[in-house]
């Protein structure tokens, strides 16, 4: 078994709800090393670990699940009614949480937020995980630019329209990032929840606990390439200009199945608008 293989199992395992403790037991078993198996344990739970005798120990290794965002479709509903707009429902996918909207952005608005955005682009940064700050990376290759949060008319409207429509708090909300993503530009597969090895999370956790969820919002729809995947799950998002596509993560952890990427733009040009949701009040 190849060590992609055997991390699959183990996602495939603590589904089942089989504990850390019997998967390293069955591993050592299977002939696998001592360091071999406690470094895939490692990296599927996204905790640390370390190993005393032939037991796999972590004072985080059994993270418990946090309360997440939760849009009313549990009766199978075909639109959720916000108080300025209706918003379809397209697909429901129940682990990964993943729900596609249509219709969650009119087309003015989609042109308003590219307009107000384009002035203020420059080159994407992700999270310096030594640091907490941020950095260039060449695995997102975009233009991107983040509103505050409320700030201005649009933003504000269409911030209190996502907090309806995933029923949570305005407040827990990030301020929205616009990207725009030209032929070529492409961001590889990452999960958006703050992994608690990094040496900067402690401090980024500071401003509002860890981020539990996302939403992609579609500006602009490229003319070929540019979906959002979730390779884990083998689950692809078409970029729709109007279109939405929302997934929730209840602990830190690749278990949660929630790796995404956006696939490299092939023809045209996507714009997109991001909004990061945190456990608490962000500030």
């Amino acid at each position: 078994m190849s060590t992609e293989a055997l991390k699959k199992w183990i996602v495939e395992q603590l589904d089942a709800k089989h504990t850390p403790q019997a998967l390293f037991e069955t591993m050592l078993k299977s002939g696998w090393s001592i360091e071999q198996a406690r470094s895939a344990l490692e990296e599927v739970l996204g905790v640390p670990t370390e190993v005393k005798g032939e037991a796999v120990v972590s004072a985080t290794a059994d993270l418990p699940s946090v309360a997440v965002p939760q849009p009313h479709v549990a009766d199978y509903p075909t639109q959720i009614r916000t108080s300025d707009r209706t918003v379809d429902i397209l697909a429901v996918m129940k682990h990964p949480r993943v729900i596609v909207f249509g219709n969650l952005l009119s087309k003015e608005e989609c042109k308003d937020l590219i307009a107000l955005a384009s002035p203020k682009m420059a080159r994407s940064r992700t999270v310096d995980r030594a640091t907490g700050g941020e950095e260039v990376n060449d695995a997102r290759t975009s233009d991107g630019m983040f509103f505050q949060r409320g700030e201005g008319e649009l933003v504000t409207r269409i911030e209190k329209r996502l907090a309806e429509l995933v029923n949570w708090p305005y407040e827990n909300g990030e301020g929205l990032q616009i990207l725009h993503y030209g032929p070529g530009n492409q961001y590889e597969p990452h999960n958006d929840y703050f992994d608690i090895k990094d040496p900067g999370t402690p401090l980024i956790l500071q401003r509002g606990g860890q981020r539990v969820a996302t939403i992609v919002m579609y500006l602009q729809s490229p003319e070929k390439g540019g979906g959002t995947i979730f390779p884990d799950v083998g689950f692809e998002v078409a970029p729709i200009a109007g279109n939405a596509v929302f997934f929730t993560y209840d602990k830190p952890s690749p278990s949660t199945k929630t790796l995404h990427g956006g696939q490299p733009i092939i023809q045209g040009d996507k714009w997109i608008a991001t909004k990061w949701l945190r456990e608490r009040v962000f500030v």
